[in-house]
């Protein structure tokens, strides 16, 4: 394998309906086929998971609302995505551990990095949720943290498009879908891979990414041992 240690970022609207609420046998869904893959690759795989589907904190409105206490709940969505990814990990027979940043110790373990590299040593999945723990700050820039901290070699981020393209697939149907591009490119022509904080944390450890369609997940074996799939950002 050309990457053996890997960290897989999900957005939270994959386990809802419609992208909102939950929905329970979406997580079994996702659990099978990351099962499947680990299993299929021999990797070791961290996750980090969204709350998008439950409470968006970035995305308050007008509503006089203080920004802080949004960020942290929905850095509590995700630790029910992760609960519920967790769940379905364990009901397949496949060893996983949730740890939060958020601390909460009769739901999940907390964050400690020493113990969770003990968990992907012993070979259990690894799912991170709670963010960075810290108001104002978005699960990509957790992702990029808890890589580096990892010490993955490689960054696979799931999206509903099919990668990085030069504009809005979604308003511009005649946007380039680009399948290989540098750090520096990407900083050039502003393309939107990730956050600016996390885009600095992955191009300063050099953490290299592949941004691909959620849909495309099962087909992540290629990407693994070398392969195209989507955008990798290097």
């Amino acid at each position: 394998m050309k990457y053996k240690r890997v960290l897989l970022k999900i957005g939270g609207e994959i386990f809802g309906e419609d992208g909102k609420g939950v929905s329970l046998p979406s997580y079994m869904e996702m659990a099978k086929t990351i099962a499947e893959i680990k299993k299929k690759n021999d990797i070791e795989l961290c996750i980090v998971v969204g709350g998008g589907n439950i409470f968006r904190g970035r995305q308050i409105g007008e509503e006089s609302f203080d920004i802080a206490v949004a960020h942290q709940m929905g850095m509590v969505g995700t630790v029910i995505n992760g609960l519920g990814l967790e769940e379905s990990f364990e009901e397949l027979g496949v060893p996983a551990r949730m740890m939060t940043a958020v601390k909460m110790d009769t739901v999940a373990e907390p964050f400690f990095r020493r113990k969770a590299l003990h968990h992907l040593e012993k070979g259990r999945i690894v799912i991170f949720a709670g963010g960075t723990g810290n108001p104002f700050f978005t699960t990509d820039t957790a992702a990029a943290l808890r890589a580096c901290e990892m010490n993955c070699d490689l960054i696979l981020k799931a999206t509903n498009v099919d990668g990085v393209y030069d504009s809005d697939p979604k308003s511009n149907p005649d946007a380039k879908l680009y399948k290989n591009v540098s750090f520096k490119e990407a900083i050039e022509k502003n393309l939107k891979v990730m956050d600016s904080t996390a885009f600095a944390m992955c191009l300063e450890n050099k953490k290299p990414i592949v941004v691909f369609n959620i849909k495309d997940l099962k087909d992540i074996s290629k990407v693994l041992k070398g392969g195209e799939m989507g955008t990798l950002v290097s």
